[in-house]
């Protein structure tokens, strides 16, 4: 007879004692199990331990986790959570600089276990470390230059206990006092600064601007970029990256009106850009994902500045911006301003119609009412007049050249400009905010001041080439911006590391070289539509959704490991899931890491019978994307979330690391409860495998025409005296 479901069998370690062996009942209260366990080796006061996990997180045991307890567990008898606090919070007030040194290690370690940093702030420990930052650490100050490692060490101890501590939501950003802060940002100010303080100062800083606009005043007033550039200029990635965190979190959350944080993100990028493309981008050491992440939200709030201009509407009537539909005529046809005097009225008037209709305008009349359109607005406009300015040969070639042929072949310059203009901001995304898991940064547009206007120059002349190997009229201009998309985006997937190497990708996706790739695409993607074909399909599909879901189960005995999503990114912590080979139980465990490879059975303690799962959610309807206000606006984070319900409340709340892992874990975990496997994945590998069993079966059928209608059947034989010579 198997074991009641609220028993669980674990081994109870205690310094210098064998571990015991016992049976926890999960109905009891904790208190009780603890008050039998302390009888069993005859400690007295109960009341003043706990149990605790024997694995490297050593996270207390309480009441609201306790069910996360499996057959097997190892638990530790400990001191509570409480006299740990009380003890913490005395020892950190010694007069003795080493007791204190000790205090505060351990109190950076404990403070990682929500159970532990609860009571610590409950003894207004958050306050006791902030006047120690504020004021505490002044007596040490003259003994800087005798103990600097050890002041150092004390520091980065107490600034790690608490980041530690405000990690868990328990106490609000906005307390802090403007003292703590001006301490904090002397840290990130000062040249000479120990790298684990100055780490802990800049991702401080940091969640004070995410998480607080009135502490995201005082901040600003404390720190300037030109104060931040010195730590980009170093060699330790970690310091660039969360300095860099900093200087987008400023900019992320300024209250400031938009015209003034464009104006600021300009400067900011002109200042920044060489520093970071010479110090991060063109380093030897490779970005790493957070850095990388890190350089897409700089990148996205550069491009986001194009979006005021991108949705603004050029006003007919505005003569300053009349003067740069004129100084586009100029450039181009090197005329002169006439004067009021030279000729009539409707003789110029006949004279910039013929101009305008060359410069490819819509509106040849009055070119001003082609800007109207929004997006791209008076952005498209922006785009021609540096065109025209900066690569004016080019410019004066594309218009003389189209201006020299039949009405029908030339390549409007006016109207594909605006066009690309729209394109442009589509690929790149302007006016989208950065989503959280990205790293899609291009090294490119950190090489000029102008990289959008650079970008638009190379693929305007992209375009008027293509349009010359497609030998376009005007009825084909969608078709030629559809090629053109798709030259962009694919030599964009190399990410070029200067606008020349992209220039040089482009060239060798010409027309014909689009062709071929399509060509090799639609053959490996050839959908064969007669009746009997179909039918075929139809027949095997089956067996083919058979081996996905085999795939898919082998996967996740393979396992994944997970990362835990927290407001401070880059001290990620992961937990690693597995289905059993029999695939019966769901095996899991937390690692301090990102595990380099296979992960041990033994190392994966929790368990969860695949026959106690009632169902699977995912997106909007996970518990931990309810609980979570700020990833509920994170489109991205939803659409990797999912959970496993079991028992009657209890989830297993999963973020899968990529959309592929994603797709992978939902299949399999609705296979193993017997329901579709419908995530775009499967459809994506069902078309795959069936056109490649379809085209294996086919293949003696090649150059064959394959009747719509079966053949007729032949009539009856007159007689069925069939011989048959086997000689």
């Amino acid at each position: 007879m198997p074991p009641p479901a609220d028993i669980v069998k674990v081994a109870i370690e205690w310094p210098g004692a064998f571990p015991k062996l016992m049976e926890i009942d999960q109905k009891k209260p904790l208190s009780a199990i603890i008050k039998e366990v302390c009888e069993g080796w005859n400690l007295p006061n109960p009341e003043t331990f706990a149990l605790q996990n024997a694995d490297s997180t050593n996270f207390y045991i309480t009441e609201k986790n306790r069910n996360n307890i499996k057959n097997g567990s190892i638990l530790r008898l400990t001191t509570s959570a409480a006299q740990v606090a009380q003890q913490l919070h005395e020892r950190i007030q010694s007069s003795s600089m080493d007791m204190k040194l000790d205090a505060l290690k351990d109190l950076a370690n404990s403070s990682r276990d929500i159970t532990f940093a609860q009571e610590f702030i409950n003894l207004d420990g958050i306050s006791l470390l902030t006047q120690m930052v504020e004021s505490g650490t002044e007596r040490y100050q003259k003994l800087q230059k005798i103990m600097k490692p050890c002041f150092g060490d004390l520091l980065s101890f107490t600034l790690t206990a608490f980041v530690e501590l405000m990690d868990h939501g328990i106490v609000s950003w906005d307390t802090f006092s403007l003292a703590f802060i001006k301490k904090i940002a002397s840290y990130v100010c000062k040249s000479a600064m120990d790298t684990a303080v100055l780490q802990r100062s800049l991702a401080i800083l940091e969640s004070m601007v995410l998480n607080s606009q009135d502490l995201y005043q005082k901040v600003a007033q404390e720190i300037t970029i030109g104060q931040l550039i010195p730590h980009l200029q170093g060699t330790d990635q970690d310091i660039q990256t969360y300095t860099i965190a900093v200087i987008n979190a400023l900019f992320l959350k300024s209250p400031e009106e938009k015209r003034q944080v464009q104006t600021k993100v300009t400067q900011c990028f002109k200042q920044l850009r060489s520093i970071i493309l010479s110090n991060v981008i063109r380093s030897n050491k490779p970005i790493n994902d957070e850095m990388a992440h890190q350089l897409y939200v700089l990148q996205v709030l550069t491009f986001n500045l194009l979006e005021d201009r991108m949705m603004t509407k050029m006003d007919p009537q505005d003569q300053a911006q009349r003067d740069i539909i004129f100084e586009l005529r100029r450039i181009a046809f090197d005329v002169e301003c006439e004067s009021n005097n030279s000729g009539s009225i409707e003789k110029r008037k006949s004279m910039y119609t013929r101009d305008y209709k060359k410069l490819g305008f819509i509106n040849h009349v009055n070119p001003a009412v082609d800007f109207t359109q929004i997006p791209p607005g008076m952005l498209a406009l922006d785009n021609m007049l540096y065109f025209a300015r900066h690569h004016q040969d080019a410019y004066i070639r594309i218009v003389l050249e189209n201006s020299s042929r039949e009405d029908k072949h030339e390549c409007p310059f006016g109207r594909s400009s605006i066009e690309l203009t729209k394109m442009l901001c589509e690929i790149l995304k302007v006016g989208e905010l950065p989503s959280e898991n990205c790293h899609d940064f291009h090294p490119m547009f950190f090489t000029h001041d102008r990289s959008f206007e650079e970008f638009f120059c190379i693929c305007i002349q992209l375009l008027n080439k293509t349009w010359k190997e497609m030998r376009a009229t005007s009825e084909d201009f969608n078709k030629v911006m559809q090629v053109v998309k798709e030259q962009i985006t694919r030599a964009l997937t190399i990410k070029p590391n200067s606008l020349d190497q992209f220039k040089s990708r482009l060239q060798n996706l010409s027309y014909t070289e689009i062709l071929k790739l399509r060509q090799s695409e639609r053959m490996n993607q050839e959908d064969f539509q007669s009746r009997p074909i179909l039918e075929l399909r139809e027949k095997i599909q089956p067996e083919i959704m058979e081996l996905i879901k085999q795939q898919r189960l082998n996967r996740l005995c393979e396992g994944t490991c997970f990362r835990k999503i927290s407001s401070r990114r880059r001290q990620d912590k992961f937990w690693y899931c597995r289905l059993s080979p029999n695939h019966k139980v769901l095996h899991y465990g937390d690692l301090e890491e990102s595990p380099q490879g296979e992960v041990p059975h033994d190392s994966l303690q929790d368990k969860l019978p695949v026959a106690d799962i009632k169902a699977v959610v995912t997106g909007k309807d996970c518990p931990h994307m309810k609980e979570k206000g700020a990833l509920k606006q994170n489109k991205e984070v939803l659409e990797l979330a999912f959970s496993v319900l079991y028992e009657s409340d209890e989830y297993l709340n999963f973020i899968a690391p990529d959309k592929h892992e994603y797709c992978v874990w939902t299949d399999g975990l609705n296979a193993l409860l017997g329901k579709e496997m419908t995530s775009e994945f499967t459809r994506s590998d069902m078309d795959t495998l069936l056109n490649m069993e379809m085209k294996l079966r086919l293949l003696d059928l090649e150059n064959i025409q394959i009747p719509e209608v079966p053949p007729p059947i032949p009539k009856e034989p007159s007689n069925y005296d069939f011989v048959y010579d086997c000689n």
